[in-house]
């Protein structure tokens, strides 16, 4: 059984690799989880999970020149596979090819979470959206921020991903959510997982090439990651059945 969580936003800088890996370790606190870095062009889990000297990634899958399990690591009590960050690996990469891998992947584990790329403008951004089964929506509590992400919202259900939750993250103005999460719940699909506010804890974490669940497992920001993986919930389904949905998937045009 399982289902498949696409982490995503509508803009860069809201934080998505830290929330994918956050949520990620709380969530393996109960379920068997994969981590994939679906960020072809701008790929960061290797950075937060301890990977940046790993000889193969998703990349290398993409390309053809590896299997799955060569990309697969241990880490955290979560399996990850990272995507690489060079150009000519970026290049090479067929998109396409992430259908079989989330297929493959699909046997072995409880929830996918794909660290999704912050915008629709290509084909390989928009395919962790269609594939997952639901979003998980991490928004920045501002208009724009909240605009953007509606987009997502909007061209997932146009190919019938749902959401899951909307999480809010970097908050620097307790009034600014007071103001902004009721518009949130009016207009997004899934219910509000929680509210991460902006520290240094969080940004020497990311400096530190560390999950923030391991790097102070003990901080505000570390529970209310906690309490949006005990608030989202799972609906898992047949791995054989989200497998064959996985490699039958229509790949959009770009957007």
């Amino acid at each position: 059984m399982v289902e498949a969580f696409a982490v995503a936003s509508g803009k860069g800088g809201t934080g998505k690799t830290t929330t994918t890996m956050a949520l990620g370790m709380a969530l393996a606190e109960e379920y068997d989880v994969t981590v994939i870095d679906a960020d072809t062009g701008m790929a960061n889990v290797l950075f937060h999970a301890g990977l940046a000297d790993v000889e193969t990634t998703l990349h290398d899958v993409l390309a053809g020149k590896a299997s799955v399990e060569a990309a697969a690591y241990d880490r955290f009590g979560m399996t990850v596979v990272p995507c690489g960050t060079s150009l000519s690996g970026f290049q090479e990469a067929d998109p396409e090819r992430l259908r079989d891998v989330v297929a493959t992947l699909a046997a072995e584990t409880d929830i996918i979470l794909l660290d999704s790329p912050a915008t629709l403008g290509s084909r390989s951004a928009v395919l962790p959206i269609v594939l997952a089964d639901r979003l998980i929506v991490v928004v920045q509590p501002t208009i724009p921020s909240l605009s953007d992400a509606l987009k997502v919202q909007e061209y997932a259900t146009t190919y019938g991903t749902g959401v899951a939750g909307v999480l809010f993250n970097r908050v620097t103005d307790d009034a600014a959510i007071e103001e902004i999460a009721p518009k949130a719940e009016r207009y997004f699909d899934g219910e509000t997982l929680s509210t991460i506010e902006e520290s240094e804890t969080v940004r020497a974490a990311r400096r530190a090439g560390e999950p923030l669940l391991v790097h102070a497992p003990d901080s505000p920001a570390a529970e209310a990651y906690r309490q949006a993986a005990a608030s989202l919930s799972v609906q898992a389904q047949d791995a054989g059945t989200v497998a064959d949905r996985f490699r039958s998937a229509v790949i959009p045009d770009d957007p």
